[in-house]
C-alpha cells in the first residue's frame, strides 16, 4: 500500500492542526472578543499601484528570471522552507508567473481579487502555509526585483510591489482564518483503479470521513508519490452515502501527478483531497427545466456527476416517469478510441427517458475554426431556453461558450469553470493562482 510517510513535514501539519483548534475554541468560547477582520480591499488603491507597477514592469519581465531569483534568496535564506515545495519547481514558477500577471492586470477591481485570493488563502490550509512565510516571500520577493531590475529600479515601484503582495496576502490570511472549522484536507483510500486506456484511469477513493462537495465541483489531490503537489480533478460522481468519490484521470506529462495517479496509483493507496470549489452546480430550477450538457473528453466526469444527481432528484420526487424537462447531451472526443465511457453513455439514455446522448467524434466531422463539438451543439440547438453546462479543455469551452451566447443563450443561463486565456495551462490542465508554497490552488486536466 501506497502510503504518506511520517515526516517531520507531518509533524509540522499535527502541530498546526492543534494550534488551529485552540484558536477555534477560543473563537468559539469568546465569540464577543475576537475582532473581525478588516477586509482587505477597504481601502487599498489598486489603480495607484497598477500604473506605477505597469510603467517599470519591462525592468522585471518575462518573469523567468524575477521569480528563479525571488526562490533562490528564499531558499538561501531560509533552507527550511524548500520541504514545504514539491520536488519539481518547473510547475510552480510557471503558477507564479500567471499569479503575477494576474494581480497586475487586475488590481482595478480590488474587490474582485481580494475574493479571489481569499479563496486562495482557504486553498493553502493544507499547504501549512502561515502568515510568517508570507513575510520570508516579500523579503526574497524585494531582494529578486533590485537585482532583476538592475539600476533603473526605484524604491516607489518597489513599495507599490509591495503593497500589491500585501493587500493579497491579507485576503489570504482571511480566507485561511475563515475555515479554520473545517480540515485543510481529508483523507482517502483507493478502492478502484480502471485503466480504461493507457493514459486513462478511473480511481475511486473511499473518503475517511465526510467529504463535503456538491455534483460538478472539483478538489485538489495530493498522491504520496508526489508529496506537496496538487493538481485539481473533477469530482465524477454526485454525494454518496458510503463516501465514496471518483476521479478521472489522464496523463498529461511525464512525472507530474497526472502520470502518478494514472500509472502509479493502485488499490490501497492513500490519497488526499482539499476542499471541493466550483460553480458549475445545480439549483433547483435546474430539476425541472430543459438543460444542455456540453462534455470534451475527460470533462465528461463533472457532467456524470450532474446527471446522477438530477437522476437521483427526479427518481427520490416521484419516480422516472415523472414529467419534467428534458437533457441534451452532447458528448465529444476525437476518436471512437478515446471516448472511454461509451458503455455507460449508451445505458443511460435507456434508464432515463428525458435524457438524449449526442457522440461527437473529430475524425467523423469537417474541421471548423470553432470545432467540432462547438459545431455539432451550435446547430443542434435551439437553446435560447436552456440552461447550458460546458465542461473540458479550455479552447473546446471557450469555443462552444462563443457559438452558444452568438445564438442567443444569454451569458448567465451559461456555466462552466473558468477557463481565461491567462491561466492556460502547460502541464495538467490549471486555472490557478499560487503565491506560495505547492500550487495550493492548480486545476489539472480533466
Amino acid at each position: 500500500m501506497q502510503s504518506f510517510p511520517a515526516t517531520v513535514g507531518d509533524e509540522y501539519h499535527a502541530l498546526l492542526a492543534r494550534h488551529d483548534a485552540m484558536r477555534l475554541r477560543r473563537r468559539i468560547l469568546a465569540p464577543g472578543r475576537v475582532p473581525r477582520p478588516r477586509s482587505a480591499a477597504a481601502s487599498y488603491d489598486g489603480a495607484a499601484d497598477q500604473r506605477l507597477i505597469t510603467q517599470y514592469l519591462d525592468l522585471v519581465t518575462p518573469f523567468g528570471d524575477l521569480i528563479g531569483h525571488l526562490y533562490e534568496e528564499m531558499f538561501a535564506r531560509w533552507p527550511y522552507l524548500r520541504s514545504l515545495f514539491p520536488a519539481s519547481m518547473d510547475f510552480q514558477r510557471a503558477h507564479l508567473a500567471r499569479a503575477f500577471w494576474y494581480l497586475i492586470e487586475n488590481l482595478h477591481r480590488p474587490d474582485e481579487v481580494a475574493a479571489y485570493f481569499r479563496q486562495l488563502g482557504h486553498d493553502h490550509r493544507k499547504l501549512g502555509v502561515r502568515p510568517v512565510h508570507y513575510e520570508a516571500f516579500e523579503a526574497a520577493l524585494c531582494a529578486a526585483l533590485r537585482r532583476t531590475a538592475g539600476p533603473r529600479w526605484a524604491e516607489a515601484v518597489e513599495q507599490a510591489w509591495v503593497r500589491m503582495l500585501r493587500f493579497a496576502v491579507a485576503s489570504m490570511v482571511e480566507g485561511a482564518d475563515a475555515a479554520l472549522a473545517e480540515p485543510p484536507c481529508w483523507q482517502g483510500t483507493v478502492t478502484e483503479h480502471q485503466l480504461r486506456r493507457p493514459d486513462l484511469a478511473v480511481v475511486r477513493v473511499r473518503m475517511h470521513e465526510p467529504y463535503p462537495y456538491r455534483a460538478g465541483q472539483y478538489a485538489a489531490v495530493e498522491s504520496p508519490l508526489m508529496p506537496q503537489a496538487w493538481r485539481q480533478y473533477s469530482l465524477a460522481c454526485a454525494p454518496r452515502p458510503d463516501h465514496e468519490v471518483e476521479f478521472h484521470v489522464r496523463q498529461t506529462a511525464r512525472g507530474g501527478v497526472s502520470e502518478a495517479l494514472v500509472s502509479g496509483t493502485r488499490v490501497g493507496d492513500l490519497l488526499r483531497l482539499g476542499p471541493a470549489h466550483g460553480t458549475m452546480t445545480l439549483d433547483d430550477a435546474d430539476f425541472s427545466g430543459d438543460l444542455l450538457m456540453v462534455a470534451g473528453g475527460t470533462g465528461w466526469a463533472p457532467v456524470k456527476a450532474l446527471l446522477e444527481e438530477r437522476a437521483g432528484r427526479r427518481a427520490g420526487a416521484g419516480g422516472p416517469g415523472q414529467p419534467a424537462g428534458r437533457v441534451h447531451l452532447f458528448v465529444g472526443a476525437r476518436s471512437r478510441a478515446e471516448l472511454y465511457d461509451a458503455g455507460l453513455l449508451s445505458r443511460l439514455p435507456v434508464r432515463h427517458r428525458w435524457l438524449r446522448v449526442v457522440r461527437v467524434l473529430d475524425e467523423d466531422r469537417v474541421p471548423s475554426a470553432y470545432g467540432p463539438l462547438a459545431e455539432a451543439v451550435a446547430r443542434g440547438g435551439p437553446w435560447t431556453g436552456h440552461r447550458a453546462f460546458v465542461s473540458g479543455p479550455a479552447a473546446m469551452v471557450g469555443a462552444t461558450v462563443a457559438r452558444l451566447t452568438a445564438a442567443g443563450v444569454p451569458a448567465g443561463r451559461i456555466r462552466h469553470d473558468p477557463v481565461p486565456e491567462v491561466f492556460a495551462p502547460a502541464d495538467d490542465r490549471t486555472a490557478a493562482l499560487s503565491v506560495t508554497p505547492a500550487g495550493g490552488a492548480t486545476r489539472s486536466t480533466r
